[in-house]
């Protein structure tokens, strides 16, 4: 399902990270950097809360907008709940749309604020995303402390917080379409091999939104995939290549490009949770755009939509990948 848009600018963005995103390549484009993962807060947990609290004061500072002038904030990130989505979002007085769909929830959040923008609801909405490695391993595999070894497939979840504002005034950049994504299913049980699990929702995605649109791929600068990571970036290539003989020439993931790859080796496979596609699009991505070295975007963020529970059961896990194209008017 793919809408287009006629009225949906992008306002501003802010960053914020943690200390590995700060040591790869992208560091100093982020707004601010928290010195370990307690982010200023008594534990990991409360440490996520305030990177979405920090993320969105930071962006409200950079628009010069209060609270009173945001119509809708929309939230998400990978904890039960969306717990640190919620405990931030109570510090606003701002109506609240909490999301889950893991690691492909910034997209989500993107749609939801464009189509309410756009049908003339409201004027401003700001999205914001989250994750942090030390809440979210210890949720979904093992807490770091347990010293697991991993095998070289498995990404690094990212500590983060990425907020976007989208607003109907214009500016020079544009969301001009979306695509939601279909749940995929391809049987993968491994959840230290999320590239293999989300490539190929990825390219039923973008397939949909090229076909939708009657375009070709070489219609944008640059694809852009959320947290595929090195394995996965490599698979959706060579699956787009083989399944819809659709080559990919201009293509990157984020969970690639956030950290360096040859020299930060703990990160493994790279870079994974929600924040991955947010803090490289809303930094690295959002820049070239203004600066007007890219001028079409295709994002299309990835997730894997498991749980302990489902893992536990040895069930399979399911993926998604929502689009939405930014373009420089």
């Amino acid at each position: 399902m793919t809408f287009e848009y006629k009225n949906v600018y992008v306002g501003n963005t802010s960053t914020v990270v943690g200390p590995y995103e700060y040591q790869g390549p992208l560091g100093n484009l982020f707004d601010k950097t928290f010195k370990d993962f307690y982010c200023d807060s008594k534990t990991i947990e409360q440490g996520e809360i305030n990177l979405e609290k920090t993320a969105i004061n930071i962006l409200l500072k950079k628009t010069k907008l209060k609270e009173k002038d945001i119509n809708l904030l929309i939230s998400g990130d990978l904890l039960n709940q969306i717990t640190p989505s919620v405990y931030s979002a109570k510090c606003f007085k701002v109506p609240f749309l909490g999301i889950y769909t893991a690691c492909a929830s910034s997209v989500e959040g993107i749609i939801i604020g464009s189509n309410f923008i756009d049908e003339g609801y409201i004027e401003k909405s700001i999205v914001t995303v989250s994750s942090h490695n030390l809440t979210s391993e210890k949720q979904f595999r093992n807490p770091t402390e347990y010293g697991a070894l991993k095998p070289k497939t498995a990404t690094f979840t990212s500590t983060g917080a990425g907020s976007i504002l989208l607003q109907n005034k214009k500016t020079n950049i544009a969301v001009k379409s979306a695509t939601i994504g279909k749940i995929i299913d391809f049987n993968q049980k491994d959840p230290n091999n999320m590239g293999a699990v989300m490539a190929c929702a990825a390219a039923d995605t973008i397939r949909e939104h090229l076909k939708d649109l009657k375009i070709d791929p070489d219609y944008y600068d640059l694809i852009l995939t959320g947290d595929l990571g090195i394995y996965g970036k490599e698979i959706l290539k060579e699956y787009m290549l083989k399944k819809y003989k659709i080559a990919l020439n201009n293509y990157d993931d984020c969970g690639v490009l956030l950290y360096d790859l040859d020299h930060q080796k703990e990160v493994n496979a790279g870079a994974s949770g929600p924040a991955s596609s947010a803090l490289v699009t809303y930094s690295y991505i959002y820049k070239l755009m203004q600066e007007k070295k890219l001028k079409k975007v295709l994002l299309v963020a990835t997730g894997a939509l498991f749980s302990p529970i489902s893992i536990y059961q040895k069930m399979s896990i399911p993926s998604i990948a929502n689009a939405i194209s930014l373009e420089v008017v």
